[in-house]
């Protein structure tokens, strides 16, 4: 069984291994410890297997919208839902937090992503060309809007 848990300091460790493991630019376990110790922006999840950190994911609350800054799952336990079961964490907290909407971009050849994306009711709305460093590569922007009532 999966648990979906909010990031503490305990967790990361593994979050930062998941991330190096993962991708080729990748934030470091300082960078994770600000996230979770200074950024007052950030919201991040964790999934558990047997209390073992099996994925993550976040989000920095910016004004009235969500944007989020990471996901990823070890590569052992891809293909499970556990990204589903992160991205409807975020998507959950920022309804609760009344924000207007949730925006990513993601790799314009990551289709696996962008449809994932797709079917939890993101929209493409546009590209940034050659946003990754690394690659190059032109990132697409999705973005989730929410019904808010600012009443």
């Amino acid at each position: 069984m999966i648990e979906i848990v909010r990031m503490d300091l305990q967790h990361v460790d593994e979050v930062a291994r998941i991330e190096r493991d993962t991708f080729p630019m990748f934030w470091t376990k300082q960078d994770f410890i600000n996230e979770v110790t200074t950024n007052k922006l950030a919201i991040y999840f964790v999934a558990l297997k047997d209390g073992k950190v099996v994925g993550y994911a976040g989000m920095w609350h910016v004004v009235t919208e969500g944007h989020i800054t990471n996901i990823a799952v070890d590569s052992e336990y891809r293909r499970m839902g556990i990204g589903r079961m992160l991205v409807e964490a975020l998507i959950k907290q920022a309804e609760e937090l009344n924000m207007i909407g949730i925006t990513l971009e993601v790799k314009i050849s990551n289709l696996t992503a962008q449809h994932l994306y797709t079917s939890l009711g993101f929209k493409p709305e546009g590209i940034r060309k050659k946003y990754y460093s690394d690659t190059g590569e032109d990132a697409v922007v999705m973005w989730k809007h929410f019904d808010v009532n600012f009443e």
